[in-house]
């Protein structure tokens, strides 16, 4: 059902839109955890860590659908706020059909070139076979993963965060079922995890597609809908383009830091790539928020309700915190059971990896949940230059200071102070710039 968020106290609104989308990303993350954790168990420590090797790589890919999904959804939240729906189709499938083309030419840049994007990353010989693998597995599926992505970026637009939680708590779970069945009783290795992710999340495509696209044509619009627009395309291309950067950014900064990480050995890679799991969980937890704050913001936009978006950055504050309480607590005390789930007692080099992690960034998600926070109010209402610059000054920091504390310190324990660094001074940036922002909106 479309919901309009320009309607309502503006906490309830909130918590009722961004509550299932959190929902929706724990599932989501089912599907790497699920991965990494049958690779762990059912195949092995190398197994493992070819998983972890190779996900760094993915997540170039994962953020041009992740731009392609804050673009149109963005744009396609300010038009329904705005009542445009005309326009609003229009976007919609200018995007479909732009993220295609962009699509092909990922996949064939990615086949062509992920040995060697692994070697760059200094993988080790005992796993490169199986990284490479997983890989060409994962681009074949690739248009699965970018027009799921632009699906459930309509969705949140129209302001409906509760269906796609239903196609992936349903997808996400068979996922894990077809994992074990693939690995376990079929024994195809690190093949069956890969397949398994392709096949039920390319079923949870195609279905939230054709469902995302009937609903498009139930809006009553009056004229002749448009297939495709540049005017339109360089709008979400203004908001795409930056988010794409910042994350293949991101995700290039983590295969650098990767590269470090591998000079310690496979042990450390495997512990990394457990614990950096749980933590990616609850990253992108606090970016999937962001991201409905977007909505919210962009939809109070176009319907030109400036008061509610800055009491949407404050209801999103107590959202994000009632969520890094739980999170650190259980990090912080039983991070090793958890991380146990993807090795066992004998990886005991692995573990205490894998536990260091954990100890050491668990503490600062009350921080970097405050940037994502207003992150999301900037890509909302498209400030993107100051968004870029704090989440390029975090990435930056993270690169170097990964490098320079590892070698200091002799330890890869160098490597996870990183984090907590980058992540305080982007905050302080990110949060300078939304109160800029928000001054000037409030003149208007």
């Amino acid at each position: 059902m479309n919901k309009d968020l320009t309607q309502g106290a503006p906490q309830k609104v909130l918590w009722a839109f961004c509550l299932p989308m959190f929902g929706s990303i724990i599932f989501q993350q089912l599907y790497n955890i699920a991965d990494s954790l049958v690779a762990g168990r059912f195949i092995g420590e190398n197994a493992l860590a070819a998983v972890g090797n190779s996900y760094n790589i993915t997540l170039i890919f994962i953020a041009f659908a992740f731009g392609c999904n804050i673009g149109c959804s963005v744009i396609v939240s300010q038009l329904f706020g705005a009542k445009d729906y005309r326009t609003m189709k229009t976007a919609v499938y200018t995007t479909l059909l732009a993220s295609g083309v962009l699509c092909a030419a990922l996949m064939l840049i990615g086949l062509l070139s992920c040995r060697g994007l692994l070697a760059l990353m200094k993988t080790q010989p005992e796993i490169m076979e199986d990284s490479a693998l997983y890989l060409v597995i994962y681009l074949w599926g690739l248009p699965f993963l970018f027009f799921y992505n632009i699906a459930t970026g309509i969705f949140s637009a129209l302001g409906d965060s509760k269906t796609p939680f239903i196609f992936l708590a349903i997808s996400s779970t068979a996922n894990i079922l077809v994992d074990i069945l693939f690995v376990k009783s079929f024994s195809m290795g690190i093949s069956g995890v890969a397949w398994a992710t392709f096949l039920c999340q390319g079923v949870s495509c195609i279905c939230s597609l054709f469902l995302v696209l009937k609903r498009l044509i139930k809006i009553e619009t009056a004229g002749r809908v448009r297939i495709f627009s540049w005017e339109l395309l360089g709008k979400i291309a203004i908001v795409a383009v930056p988010s794409i950067l910042q994350q293949s950014f991101i995700s290039v900064g983590n295969m650098m830091i990767q590269g470090c990480i591998n000079s310690f050995g496979v042990s450390v890679a495997a512990g990394y790539s457990a614990a950096v799991k749980l933590n990616n969980l609850v990253i992108t937890s606090f970016t999937t928020i962001g991201n409905g704050i977007s909505n919210f913001s962009a939809q109070n936009l176009g319907a030109r309700q400036y008061g509610r978006i800055r009491e949407g950055f404050r209801a999103g504050l107590k959202l994000v915190w009632c969520l890094c309480v739980p999170f650190c607590f259980v990090y912080v005390v039983f991070g090793k059971y958890l991380l146990l789930l993807f090795m066992d007692e004998s990886s005991s080099a692995a573990l205490l990896t894998g536990q260091q992690f954990l100890w050491i960034l668990s503490p600062f998600y009350f921080v970097i949940s405050v940037k994502l926070v207003a992150d999301g109010i900037l890509r909302g209402v498209s400030a993107m230059r100051q968004f870029v610059i704090a989440t390029f000054t975090d990435l930056i920091l993270r690169v170097v200071l990964a490098f320079v504390l590892s070698g200091w310190m002799g330890s890869s324990i160098g490597i996870w102070c990183a984090w907590p660094v980058g992540w305080t001074i982007a905050m302080g940036l990110s949060v300078f710039f939304y109160r800029r922002q928000s001054m000037l909106t409030a003149r208007k």
